[in-house]
């Protein structure tokens, strides 16, 4: 008898262990096997996008057919499906640079990934496009890991921890003082927050010695994805919002140089002349240089595409763009995201 009910403990035991749900960030068996059974299906092209209005369109594109197949983990959804002829993995990052860096190696983790495509909207640094274009980037960077110089040092000083190799002054810097309003009427000025620097990011390759770090702060996209976007050039955007709030110029699509990521809402036209002039930027976001990070180190293709919501601080309107264009910057985004799949597909 003891030993029959010590049988059946057991197999309650295993039965309650199988289809438990997830707790503290473990998967269960039954996730496991859904996952096993998923990846039987692929490889997949990864599509990571920041929210939901950006990843709407391309839910309810034509030239999206869903699997009806969904898998739920620690707070993430990743939707499966196909564009085209391409299988495809939907997924929601949230904002910031740290949702977008945690939930991409979470589908490279889980899932068989070919490479993955990143889009949604951007600010606009560069005066030579406007609201509405959609732009594709050959590199991205992270410029919101600064080193903070304490007030009374400059450029000549050693930085804290300079010497052991991890804030140099290689990149560049921002001198508060420059951007010092109503100051005309001194011979000098200063101001307490004095200066920072950017500095580079640490990576830790998958093909790397583990612990042992390397510093990128231009991350290039995959090259060959990055000459297929070339062909999107052609494609006619969006430039209405109704039949009565148009843009003045016709969107279109365009290959740059270069678009950076930092968790900040960029709505300053004093900043947005610094990155432009410093660095060269078209788009600014707030995730596309961590997807880009993440799949650097996991050797995994990548490219964003990014629509032009807003001036990011420097247009002539009293209120930021994004609360009127958000919404046909997210539909021109994904009709690139779209189009540039059956090219990946052909």
């Amino acid at each position: 008898m003891a030993a029959n009910l010590k049988i059946c403990s057991v197999i309650f035991l295993a039965v309650v262990v199988l289809n438990a749900q997830e707790t503290n960030g473990a998967l269960s068996a039954r996730t496991w096997r859904k996952i096993y059974n998923a990846n039987r299906n692929g490889p997949y092209l990864g599509l990571v996008i920041p929210n939901l209005f950006e990843m709407n369109p391309l839910l309810q594109s034509p030239s999206f057919t869903s699997s009806n197949l969904t898998l739920d983990f620690d707070g993430r959804r990743f939707r499966f499906g196909t564009i085209g002829e391409k299988k495809v993995i939907l997924t929601m990052t949230g904002l910031g640079v740290i949702n977008a860096g945690i939930t991409t190696q979470l589908l490279l983790s889980l899932f068989k990934i070919e490479g993955v495509v990143h889009c949604g909207i951007a600010g606009n640094a560069n005066p030579s496009l406007n609201i509405g274009d959609v732009t594709i980037p050959r590199y991205w960077s992270h410029t919101g890991l600064w080193s903070w110089q304490r007030y009374g040092q400059g450029p000549n000083d050693e930085l804290p921890l300079e010497s052991d190799g991890d804030y140099p002054k290689k990149i560049a810097y921002m001198k508060f003082a420059n951007y010092t309003v109503n100051a005309t009427h001194v011979a000098s000025y200063d101001n307490l927050l004095n200066n920072i620097w950017f500095e580079a990011e640490e990576v830790y390759p998958i093909d790397g010695t583990p612990e042992e770090r390397q510093h990128t702060f231009w991350v290039a996209v995959d090259p060959h994805y990055f000459n297929i976007s070339k062909k999107l050039e052609v494609l006619k955007l969006e430039g209405c919002i109704n039949s009565t709030t148009c843009l003045s110029e016709i969107p279109k699509v365009t290959t740059v140089k270069r678009g950076t990521s930092a968790s900040i809402f960029l709505d300053n036209a004093a900043y947005r002349s610094f990155v432009y002039n410093k660095f060269k930027v078209s788009p600014v976001d707030m995730e596309s240089a961590s997807v880009a990070l993440i799949c650097l180190q996991q050797k995994v293709p990548f490219i964003a595409i990014r629509a032009l919501s807003d001036l990011a601080g420097g247009g002539l309107a009293q209120s930021n763009e994004a609360n009127t264009f958000t919404s046909l910057a997210a539909s021109n985004s994904a009709k690139v995201v779209v189009e540039f799949i059956k090219l990946l597909s052909a």
